[in-house]
C-alpha cells in the first residue's frame, strides 16, 4: 500500500470518473473494477503487488469519487460496460487486460463475452455471471422495481456522527469486511454532511435490477471468452458453494483461503491473490 499511486479524473462524453493509477507506464494495459457499493480502494492492498501491469483502478460510476448518473438513468450491467470502453477509448488501450471483484468481475466478464477481441486477460475474484432469473417472473420483477424505484425519493441516506461508526457500519455491512478493509473502502466512500458523515455511493445502486439475465443468456457470455481467464474464488465467499456453476466454467479455478474480500481483508489474502495473478498475467 506504500507504492506510489496516481489520482486521476476521466472526463468520458456522458459522465467523470476517479481513478487511481499504478504500476508502470509501459506494463500490461489493466482496467481494475471493484464490487458493488465498494471503490477503487478495493485494489489499494493487490495493485502494488502485481508486477508489470499499468494498472487503472476504477471508482464506477455512482462510487467513490466519480461521478453519479443523471436523474432518470440508472446502473444496468451494460452501463458499466460502455464506461470500461470509454475510458479504455480515452486511454487509447486497443486491447487491455481485466481485473474484477463482485460486480467488477460481473461487468468484465460480460465485456470480454461481448467483445472478446479488445480484451487480452480475464481476471476475476470471487464473481463471475449476474444473478440470473427464470422468464415467467420477469413481469412481477419489473413491477417491484419500479415500485423500488418510486418509493427511493422518500428515502435518506443514514449518517454517522463519527468516522468509526460508520467504518463500524461497513464491517457488519451485507458483506462482512475486515477493519482495514472497511477503513480503506471508507476513506474513498465517505464524506461529511451535516451532523456527521455519510456514504458517497448514489441511493439507487441499492435498487434491485429491473430485468436479470436467464441462465442461457448469461452463460453466452462465458462461451464467447477468448482470452485466457483465471478466475479467484474464494473459500468463504459468494461463488464457493456453486460447484454446479463452476464445474461449468472453461477457466483457470484457484481456489484460496478467505472470504469474499479476500484481496483487501489482510495482507496475506493480498499476497496468495497477487501470486495467483502474477503468475497469469505472465500468459501469453
Amino acid at each position: 500500500m506504500t507504492a506510489p499511486v496516481e489520482e486521476v479524473r476521466l472526463s468520458l462524453p456522458h459522465i467523470e470518473l476517479a481513478a487511481h493509477l499504478f504500476g508502470p507506464e509501459d506494463g500490461l494495459p489493466v482496467i481494475a473494477l471493484h464490487g458493488w457499493l465498494d471503490n477503487a480502494n478495493s485494489f489499494a492492498r493487490l495493485a502494488p503487488k502485481l508486477s508489470g501491469l499499468r494498472i487503472i483502478a476504477l471508482d464506477m460510476a455512482g462510487h467513490g469519487h466519480s461521478a453519479h448518473r443523471p436523474i432518470g438513468a440508472g446502473y444496468a450491467l451494460w452501463d458499466y460496460v460502455h464506461d470500461v470502453l470509454q475510458v479504455a477509448e480515452q486511454l487509447g488501450w486497443k486491447r487491455f487486460a481485466l481485473l474484477g471483484h463482485s460486480l467488477g468481475a460481473i461487468v468484465s466478464l460480460v465485456l470480454a463475452g461481448a467483445l472478446p477481441e479488445r480484451v487480452t486477460h480475464l481476471g476475476l475474484i470471487d464473481g463471475v455471471i449476474p444473478p440470473t432469473a427464470t422468464g415467467e417472473n420477469v413481469a412481477e420483477r419489473l413491477g417491484m422495481a419500479l415500485q423500488a424505484q418510486l418509493s427511493l425519493q422518500d428515502k435518506r441516506k443514514p449518517v454517522y456522527s463519527t468516522l468509526e461508526r460508520a467504518i463500524e457500519a461497513r464491517m457488519k455491512g451485507v458483506v462482512a469486511v475486515s477493519r482495514e478493509a472497511a477503513e480503506l473502502l471508507a476513506q474513498r466512500g465517505l464524506m461529511p454532511v451535516p451532523g456527521g458523515y455519510t456514504w458517497r455511493s448514489d441511493s439507487r445502486l441499492t435498487l434491485a435490477s429491473p430485468m436479470r439475465l436467464t441462465q442461457e443468456q448469461a452463460m453466452a457470455f462465458v462461451q464467447r471468452v477468448a482470452c485466457p481467464t483465471q478466475l479467484v474464488v474464494a473459500e468463504d465467499g459468494m461463488l464457493a458453494k456453486h460447484s454446479e456453476l463452476l464445474a461449468q466454467l472453461p477457466f483457470n479455478l484457484a481456489t484460496l483461503p478467505g472470504g469474499h474480500h479476500l484481496h483487501l481483508n489482510d495482507e496475506p489474502g493480498a499476497v496468495l491473490v497477487a501470486d495467483c495473478f502474477n503468475r497469469f498475467f505472465t500468459t501469453p
